[in-house]
């Protein structure tokens, strides 16, 4: 066997892109683990043969990642094949096993099989292997699981997955196994009879406390009939029994109408040691009774299955309840303390016959203690499915780390009956009960019930925060609203009130110690989420409940249709649940703080109105529990279809979305509409979860194909017809890019965005992001064509908006009318709200941050939630315009308090705001000002009636007892005098404006801080920041180690995983500096990078650079600027690569979302724009940088009067003249600037090394010779131009040369002069530029009789005709650098011996009057330098000894 398995345990060498192959092709490791997880796919080299298991060893595994090898077979021949990332990618007959999953062509066939592949360790063994019947059989470390599949064609290759955390693995076989169960089994016939034999002898229940003989022969015989098959359940079961995944799964039919007839057994005896545990999958709460578990001598094959286990009489024990019983008689009454009949759907029992012969069960994985002492040796597990226990499945998989902490939940009193009651069908509640709401007697053990059922309360609320659950006393009727008021709060605990309806009667309930821990038939809204049977189905939802206090209400109601809503302070909270069944009963659950609440009859009692009755005088509010419209539009019917990918999961009545394990598969959740889009309406869905792990995000488009007729791809781009997506910026039909850089990035949307499709009635494509049209996308679309969302990557999970529907219907294009998807706040930290008491049309969203009109033009009316103090502003954004209306908002100030308006505010509130004259009232409408009505005055600022989305307006009483408005913050006067005190800000949502959010905070502590913030003012004082400290996160790259309470960060090892994130994000306007690079390491090249992230760091993977990352990410590298490691700016800045240790580097985010470097203190300008906020400071600590320092206290950003402060601190007193002072710094701090770090500098002095100048000619103080490189001088943020001398001149700064001192005199001023290397020696020689030098135009000729260079008269003692030296300066080396005046000379570098031009000047000191300015000499047309004209650039002397040479300068390419 191992001579014909010898070739096929070898690896193809054709193989995935990140694998290498060694140790002759039979070792596999995937390159880059750290930074990749996928791409390492592996296939034998041969076809295997039957009963060959091809088996690998598992050598290395890293954490990085989730989910690890996987291994399989495929049809297709790996010569030809092109390779998927991942193996669960292989189509065209491919079986793989992943994690406890088998898949064929990348579809689940089977779940919960074998062991679980990602549990397994290094040195673990896995083999895959094709029986000859054709199954596919998993082996783990020589032990068979079974089989996975079966009907496999006969030519196959071994497939390994090098995924996830799995990164190496070695071929160790291909051979048979050693034992062939085939050979070795025994008749089972023989076995059966003698089954039988043992079978018919009753066992007394006293016998050994449950002991149970078995002749020898049938357990030798049984032990020869144990295999290596996976524990199923036998095909021979109870009556009422369906079994399904592959006999995994047993579901007993008809579970309304019989409780028994459901018992299951396995398909084999159990093994010594072998756990048989199985999961509840699903209750009913129509009977008493449930789940019952053992073991039994009987065959399957042979039995007479009995209506429940417990009336066999002989060979069985099975645990019922929290006793045992034996033979159908207990032996053990409290066994445990769980009981069968309280575990709920999701909890897992389990057993175990043990080689010693005790029988022990397991509660989620806690082993309850022995059973019976002496369990006989061949035995099978069987389950008796009765009573309320409908559905279980056998689980393979017994890691039990994520059960245990399930237990708190399933503790609850034991029932005072210690025997097993006999089902019963449980009573429904009488049809003629009283029709008053109240609550039931059967109430949470630390509750009461008072007031006559109308009062529910915690007497000892300071003691206990839960066990506080009571129930209505009848179930609700459709359209019933059933609302509480709650009396008492404690502050003693965190959480509060929670509401809901569940289907369980009380008067049966045991009830929990939160009504949240119930698994079954609940619905309850807690804080600002809904929960559904225990698991959160809307994590934003409505008013935080958390937040209520004394005197505020909650309430539920039941629609017709079978949708739940909730309501706050009688305020609509929108739908929150679908196809909720009739005949619920109302929860009120008093949990933390909530101590004590009342039914409110008078809601109760209020007649149920029809849908449609929105508009008309006698409409009631839509915030209001009495109208169940709601505001939603009932003909938008648009839903998520039940047919999509595999990973895909449709919950909220179709309007919600997920990917499911979406930290482990990234495709294949493709969702498509219900029903195909008419024209011109729109689909629109919200983002409301992202993930981290992934590159790309949710991909948008139409398909024309039904989705009966799709086979749903891993990802809809796969699809090569009548398909229409967008994918980041380009735009595909049927899988090409027929367009790139659409008007909006999918990629770059986050949590909270909307995206929308509308196909025209002309056949264009629309997008819609946040509302806003993207413009025509393509053109021609078919007419029918259904909305197709991509969940992938990063996009985990969407829900339906309400702006779905046509976009021409008023009623339907408000986004925030229906809560079935988050909301967030606008600002983070605004602590203004808005008043629950409002107009009738009005729906308050987000915490009462946003207020929305749902229908008609009027009955908008709003006010702050709290009297404005003076000088607070009270400051809203338009979110939302109509343009079929006319008028616009109105904003005022008013005495009327809202707190005395009716709950129901149905009368007391106007139509309108100037109609609102019961109170004095302020008011600004269009441009006119009112009081209670009448015109105070015209044309006042901006009309109102000329606002857009985005403008803000403000309103404020002034200490001064005006009323001042602000448009977009700027105020507009005073509107109004003798303004009350005690006043309330006021809005009316009317005409245009039908949405708006508050944009301001009641924080005003400081009265000359009163400016109100706005979307994009900082939160924070900047006092405050400046002593702010931003400590770097615990997770970082490998290499770092964090000192000095997480302000020092070291690399420790290597050049590279240097990458550091600060904990908390950057604030706009506030500097996050580095200060110090405090090391440098020579030994490597390049140095520090830095820039920001745009999401959270806390999970993220960081990879060896930051290079790397490839997601939100601006890099400041060198000297250029990196968006996603794609390159958007060269030349920004210093090169980084280049700074010195004591350098500062700092980062700062604008208002304008622009992001700045900061070097020593300067700006170093824009780097890139459009940075989001939150951002994160990232820092890497790369090559030869190897330890910085946060600074702690900021430095303020540069300005004029800053960088001139600092320079003058960096000067000599020599340098200020006659009070005049210099802004060039002389002699710069050694630490900012030393000369050895820069390369272009030290190649320039190699330069003059090799002139051979003496050195006596320049200043033994090297610290003077600067280097002007691109890097130098903005390190030193040097400005371009600066002034000498006196009286002062200006002068340019050499930028790209490299200068070495000489001397200088301080009240000369400053010019250049470009020279020859021949030359140098001459004139430095005198240190001066004299005539006769070899400079070609330095030193020229000039005529007395020949006027030129503004010299028309011959000078004094001069004979006529002679010429006189004339001297070429000019105050910048743009002009006297030009190859004219500086020719290029070549040479060697001695030290890297490649070629390069150089050029020579100097920098000299001219005395003030002893020059000309005349224009240039070069016949340029073009500006030479933006400060100095043309005209004015060239500077002529002829005074011997009016210049002294200052520097030497050298310029290198």
């Amino acid at each position: 066997a191992a001579g014909h398995g010898l070739m096929a345990a070898e690896l193809h060498p054709r193989s995935g892109k990140l694998i290498g192959l060694s140790n002759s092709n039979r070792t596999a490791q995937r390159n880059q683990p750290v930074q990749e997880f996928n791409h390492g796919l592996v296939l034998s080299r041969e076809p295997l043969k039957d009963r060959d298991v091809f088996t690998v060893r598992i050598d290395k595994k890293v954490n990085s990642w989730s989910g690890s090898i996987e291994i399989g077979v495929t049809a297709l021949d790996p010569a030809a094949l092109d390779f998927p990332s991942s193996a669960t990618g292989l189509k065209g007959g491919s079986w793989i096993v992943s994690g406890c999953s088998v898949l064929r062509d990348g579809r689940s066939v089977l779940e919960e099989y074998g062991r679980d592949l990602d549990q397994l360790a290094e040195g673990d063994r896995v083999g895959i292997q094709r029986s000859a019947r054709g199954e596919l059989h998993l082996w783990v470390n020589g032990q068979d699981c079974g089989a996975a599949a079966s009907g496999l064609p006969p030519r196959l290759w071994a497939v390994v997955d090098l995924y996830g955390k799995c990164t190496q693995v070695t071929v160790v076989g291909c051979q048979p196994p050693d034992v062939e169960v085939e050979e070795e089994e025994v008749e089972d016939v023989d076995v059966e009879e003698l089954f039988d034999v043992f079978n018919n002898a009753i066992v007394p229940a006293g016998s050994g406390g449950g002991t149970l003989p078995v002749p020898a022969a049938v357990a030798a015989a049984a032990g020869a009939m144990t295999t290596n098959d996976a524990l199923l359940f036998h095909e021979k079961c109870g009556t009422l029994i369906k079994l399904s995944n592959n006999n995994k799964t047993a579901e007993r039919r008809r579970p309304l109408d019989e409780f028994n007839n459901g018992v299951v057994m396995t398909n084999r005896p159990l093994r010594h040691n072998e756990m048989f545990e199985i999961r509840i999958d699903k209750l009913v709460d129509k009977w008493s009774g449930s789940i019952e578990i053992g073991v039994t001598t009987h065959n399957p094959n042979h039995l007479s299955y009995p209506a429940t286990m417990t009336n066999l009489r002989s060979g069985t024990i099975m645990m019922s309840g929290c006793g045992i019983l034996t033979n159908g008689k207990g032996t053990r009454r409290e066994y445990c303390e769980f009981s069968l009949d309280e575990l709920q759907e999701g909890d897992h029992i389990g057993l175990m016959r043990k080689a010693s012969g005790a029988l022990h069960f397991y509660i989620n994985g806690i082993d309850q203690g022995v059973a019976a002492a002496q369990t006989p040796s061949v035995v099978y597990g069987v389950v008796d499915l009765y009573g309320m226990a409908v559905k279980v499945t056998i689980v393979h998989n017994h890691n039990h780390s994520d059960r245990l902490r399930r237990n708190n939940a399933i503790m609850r009193a034991l029932s005072p009956d210690t025997g097993r009651p006999r089902p019963t069908l449980s009573l429904t509640p009488d049809p003629e009960g009283p029709d008053r709401l109240l609550f039931h007697a059967n109430c949470g053990q630390k509750a009461a019930i008072i007031s006559d059922g109308r009062t529910a309360l915690r007497p000892h609320a300071t003691d206990d925060f839960n066990h506080g659950v009571v129930l209505s006393a009848r179930p609700l009727r459709s359209n019933e609203v059933f609302q509480v008021r709650i009396d008492k709060m404690v502050d003693k605990w965190a959480g509060s009130i929670e509401i809901g309806v569940t289907t369980h009667n009380p008067a049966y309930l045991q009830l929990p110690s939160t009504m949240t821990n119930l698994r079954l038939g609940t619905w309850m809204m807690t804080g600002n989420g809904v929960m559904h049977n225990g698991t959160t189905i809307l994590d934003e939802y409505g008013h935080n409940l958390d937040r209520l206090k004394a005197g505020d209400t909650v309430g539920v109601v039941r629609k017709e249709d079978g949708s739940l809503h909730f309501f706050v302070n009688g305020v609509a909270q929108g739908p929150a649940a679908w196809n909720v069944p009739p005949s619920v009963y109302a929860v009120v659950d008093l949990y933390g703080q909530a101590a004590q609440a009342t039914i409110m009859d008078d809601m109760a009692d209020l007649p149920p109105l029809p849908e449609d009755c929105l508009e008309g005088p006698t409409a009631m509010t839509p915030g209001s529990p009495c109208s169940l419209g709601g505001g939603a539009n009932p003909a938008n019917d648009l839903r998520f279809h039940h047919l999509h990918g595999g990973n895909a999961v449709i919950t909220n009545g179709g309007r919600t979305a997920l990917r499911q394990n979406c930290r482990s598969e990234f495709n294949d959740a493709i969702v498509i509409s219900n029903r195909c889009l008419r024209d011109g309406e729109l689909f629109e869905i919200i983002i409301q979860r992202m993930v981290d792990r992934w590159s790309g995000s949710i991909e948008a488009g139409v398909t024309a194909i039904r989705p009966e007729e799709l086979e749903f791809p891993n990802t809809m781009t796969d699809i090569d017809y009548d398909t229409w997506m967008l994918s980041g910026t380009a735009i595909m039909q049927d899988g090409n890019t027929m367009r790139n850089n659409y008007g909006c990035d999918l990629d770059s949307l986050t949590t909270g965005s909307r995206i929308g499709m509308m196909r025209s009635a002309s056949g264009d494509l629309h997008y819609y992001i946040n509302g806003v049209d993207q413009g025509v996308a393509c053109t021609g679309l078919p007419p029918e064509v259904f909305a197709v969302i991509d969940l992938y990557g990063q996009c985990v999970q969407v829900s339906i908006t309400s702006s779905s529907g046509p976009l021409d219907n008023s009623l339907c294009t408000s986004n925030i009318t229906e809560k079935s998807f988050p909301v967030q706040s606008p600002v983070a930290g605004v602590a203004h709200r808005l008043h629950n008491k409002h107009g009738k049309n009005v729906v308050l969203l987000g915490d009462s941050c946003h207020a929305v009109r749902v229908g008609g033009y009027a009955h908008g009316i709003v006010f702050s939630a709290k009297e404005l103090r003076t000088d607070e502003m009270f400051e809203v954004k338009v979110d939302e315009v109509d343009e079929q209306w006319g008028g616009s908002l109105h904003v005022g100030l008013t005495t009327l308090a809202p707190p005395e308006l009716p709950s129901c505010p149905l009368a007391g509130l106007t139509a309108s705001l100037p109609q609102l004259r019961s109170r004095v009232t302020w008011l600004l409408a269009g441009a006119e000002v009112r009081r209670n009505g009448l015109l105070q005055r015209q044309n006042y600022g901006c009309s109102l009636h000329r606002l857009r989305v985005g403008n803000r307006v403000g309103v404020k009483r002034c200490s001064d007892d005006t009323m001042h408005v602000f448009i977009d913050g700027e105020d507009m006067g005073p509107a109004a005098t003798a303004v009350a005190k005690n006043v309330y800000a006021v809005l009316d949502l009317y005409g245009r404006v039908t949405a708006v959010s508050i944009v301001s905070s009641s924080l005003t502590e400081d009265p000359e801080g009163t400016k109100a913030p706005s979307l994009t003012s900082e939160s924070y004082s900047e006092e405050g920041e400046e002593e702010r400290c931003t400590p770097l996160l615990e997770n970082h790259g490998k290499n770092i180690q964090l000192s000095n309470q997480s302000q020092t960060a070291a690399r420790v090892s290597s050049y590279n995983q240097g990458l550091l994130v600060t904990s908390q994000p950057l604030s706009p306007q506030q500097l996050f500096q580095v200060g110090g690079i405090d090391r440098l390491n020579p030994s490597w090249t390049s140095s520090l990078s830095l820039g920001v992230i745009g999401h959270a760091p806390e999970r993220l993977n960081f990879p060896s650079a930051a290079c790397c990352l490839k997601r939100s990410t601006w890099l400041l590298q060198r000297d250029s600027v990196f968006h996603n490691s794609l390159k958007i700016c060269e030349n920004y800045g210093p090169n980084l690569d280049t700074c010195p240790e004591g350098t500062v580097l700092g980062l700062l985010v604008d208002t304008a979302g622009g992001l700045h470097l900061y070097v020593n203190g300067m700006d170093q300008g824009v780097a890139a724009q459009d940075i989001p906020s939150p951002c994160y400071p990232l820092i890497d600590l790369y090559g030869q940088c190897q330890q910085v320092t946060i600074v702690t206290n900021s430095v303020p950003a540069a300005s004029g009067e800053g960088s001139e402060a600092r320079c003058q601190g960096d000067m000599e007193k020599a340098d200020m003249v006659d009070g005049i002072k210099e802004s060039v710094c002389w002699t710069p701090p050694p630490e900012v600037n030393p000369n050895k770090t820069c390369e272009y500098q030290a190649l320039c002095a190699r330069f003059k090394e090799l002139l051979t100048l003496p050195d006596g000619y320049f200043s033994e103080d090297t610290k003077s010779n600067l280097c002007y490189c691109e890097s130098c001088h903005k390190l030193r943020g040097d400005e371009a131009y600066y002034k000498r001398g006196e009286p002062p001149r200006d002068y340019a700064l050499p930028f790209g040369w490299c200068r070495f001192v000489s001397n200088a005199l301080k009240k000369w001023h400053i010019a250049y002069h470009g020279t020859t290397v021949g030359a140098l020696r001459r004139t430095l020689d005198h240190s001066q530029l004299l005539p006769g030098t070899s400079s070609v135009l330095s030193v020229s000729p000039v005529k007395t009789e020949e006027p030129h260079g503004g010299y028309s008269e011959p000078e004094e003692n001069c004979p006529p005709g002679k010429e006189l030296p004339r001297v070429q300066l000019s105050p910048t080396m743009r002009y006297s650098g030009q190859e004219t005046f500086a020719p290029k000379v070549q040479f060697r570098d001695p030290r890297s011996h490649r070629c390069h031009q150089a050029q020579v000047g100097f920098q000299v000191c001219v005395r003030p009057g002893s020059y000309k300015v005349g224009p240039q000499a070069l016949g340029a047309s073009e500006p030479l330098d933006p400060r100095f004209s043309n005209t004015e650039i060239e500077w002529t002397s002829k005074e011997q000894g009016g210049t002294l040479l200052y520097g030497l300068l050298i310029r290198v390419e």
